[in-house]
């Protein structure tokens, strides 16, 4: 019992260091960072790089959008294109959406999306299933005449 108390006093006394704040930097309690220590699972926490592609076009064609101060609704408008035609161009591919959209950025097609687009300027088809927000619909299956 009494080889105990000395150890209890020296554990107590190196933390009572870190208990007590310190107007210095670099002192005080140190901050544990959970995800050095913690594995993580790589394949649920990240996005997959295709998905990553496609909302990257979004957001730069959403930001170019706000800079020329446009709406979607406005270029479905001002085009003559059903409600919600451009904003579903933008997520997902639609020739006529795409087309009115960089006509109000007065720019091409090909320079906004790259990913449905080939460098020449030629629409790519079919388009590849990662252009699609939940991949490449199915067709509708044709009913047997009876």
């Amino acid at each position: 019992m009494g080889l105990q108390r000395p150890i209890i006093w020296v554990l107590l006394s190196v933390f009572a260091d870190f208990n007590t704040p310190k107007k210095e930097a670099g002192q005080g309690l140190p901050i544990l960072d959970k995800e050095r220590f913690m594995p993580r699972d790589t394949i649920a926490d990240k996005t997959p790089s295709a998905e990553s592609r496609r909302l990257k076009e979004v957001a730069r064609i959403r930001s170019l959008l706000t800079l020329n101060k446009l709406t979607l609704s406005a270029i479905d408008k001002a085009y003559g294109l059903p409600a919600g035609t451009a904003g579903n161009a933008v997520h997902e591919p639609h020739v006529a959406g795409e087309r009115a959209i960089a006509a109000a950025l007065k720019t091409r097609p090909h320079f906004l999306w790259r990913s449905r687009y080939l460098a020449d300027g030629r629409r790519k088809s079919p388009q590849p299933a990662e252009n699609y927000r939940q991949g490449r619909r199915e067709t509708a299956p044709t009913q047997a005449a009876a």
